[in-house]
């Protein structure tokens, strides 16, 4: 008598949905930033396969370590100025990208952005997710000076249209931890004796900065950008940012994370520490742009904050950083007021690094 499971007809020969034949490759390049670094989490998270880019993988050990032990994630280490690597290593077989370039001294992010996306689109990449800001020069009805490192950003994103591969453009809000005890420009809050700080900074107090907690959503809402796919998002400019604070507001959502008073002081620009070459022109722009002319962050065509939240509702809010991430990565950092406090870190970026930050 033949059994029943002998009467079911036979079934194809089906690999399984999440084999690697099945996995598209996604390129990210200067994996060590805290926007690549959340895209790579998120990617391997949810079963792509990813080359991650690093120039040198020893210069940040604990973070390439941290990315190499993720499912499915490939470290490479190359330049990106080297045009043998770009042109014949880097986009190899790969399927999506995910562009964040930094300005360091030594390179020219023009040229580089073009390289690469050159490079992305010989190999057939099918969607390319480049990290732009907008150039205030170029907004029609109330054109401001642009800010330098803006502008270049701006300057690849239009040569992106002109060669025709399938693009989306998120513009990243500033983020959560550029805060910092230590002295740098525009975002340090000052520890006082009586235990409060003060973040003095020449920002309006009446004018909204779109924030992100770059490390905790930037990886989810890129994801979702790339999943919807070229047909939805290609061409379309997307603000990633959660919240829109005025500094007073941004003051009163630290105080109640943390639980100490922090105070807005309107104040001029300070610089105490040295900065990477070309930032002082930067920073002096955002006093021009930004602080003086009140100009607007994005573009004026540009919603924000409720593009971001339908793509990511996971998001992170400012007062929720003060209280669970910032004190530790203020302890990581050596700070002397979070003495006494313990948890797990998160990995601090330096200055250098830091001018990935959109401000």
């Amino acid at each position: 008598m033949t059994g029943a499971k002998d009467d079911l007809p036979s079934r194809p020969h089906l690999s399984p949905l999440n084999s690697q034949s099945h996995k598209r490759l996604l390129v990210v390049v200067n994996a060590s930033g805290r926007q690549a670094s959340s895209v790579i989490r998120v990617a391997s998270a949810v079963g792509y396969r990813v080359r991650a880019q690093l120039r040198n993988v020893r210069k940040n050990a604990q973070l390439s370590a941290e990315l190499a032990a993720l499912n499915d994630v490939e470290l490479v280490e190359g330049s990106l100025e080297d045009t043998d690597f770009v042109d014949n290593v880097l986009f190899l077989g790969a399927d999506l990208a995910f562009i964040n370039t930094t300005p360091y001294g030594w390179t020219d992010e023009s040229v580089t952005g073009k390289r690469l996306a050159d490079a992305a689109l010989r190999h057939g990449v099918g969607f390319y997710i480049y990290s732009g800001l907008t150039d205030h020069a170029t907004h029609r009805e109330h054109p401001l000076p642009s800010l330098p490192l803006w502008k270049t950003k701006f300057d690849v994103e239009e040569y992106i249209r002109s060669i025709g591969i399938p693009a989306a453009f998120p513009y990243v809000g500033c983020y959560h931890n550029n805060f910092s005890s230590r002295p740098y420009p525009l975002w340090q809050l000052t520890p006082i004796p009586d235990g409060s700080f003060e973040w003095r900074t020449p920002f309006p107090e009446d004018v909204g900065i779109p924030f992100i907690d770059t490390e905790h959503d930037m990886g989810a809402a890129v994801i979702q950008i790339l999943k919807d796919g070229p047909r939805k998002w290609a061409g379309k400019r997307i603000a990633l940012a959660f919240e829109i604070l005025t500094p007073l507001e941004a003051c009163e959502h630290f105080s109640r994370g943390l639980g100490r008073p922090v105070r807005y002081v309107n104040s001029p620009l300070e610089i105490k520490i040295p900065i990477p070459d070309g930032y002082r022109a930067q920073l002096e722009g955002i006093v021009t742009t930004l602080c003086d002319n009140k100009g607007e962050y994005f573009r004026p065509s540009m919603e924000c904050p409720n593009t971001a939240r339908r793509l990511w509702p996971g998001w992170r809010g400012l007062e929720e950083y003060a209280r669970e991430v910032w004190p530790l990565e203020e302890k990581q950092n050596g700070a002397n007021w979070a003495e006494g406090l313990s948890g797990i870190v998160t990995p601090a970026e330096e200055l250098e690094q830091g001018l990935e930050f959109a401000a």
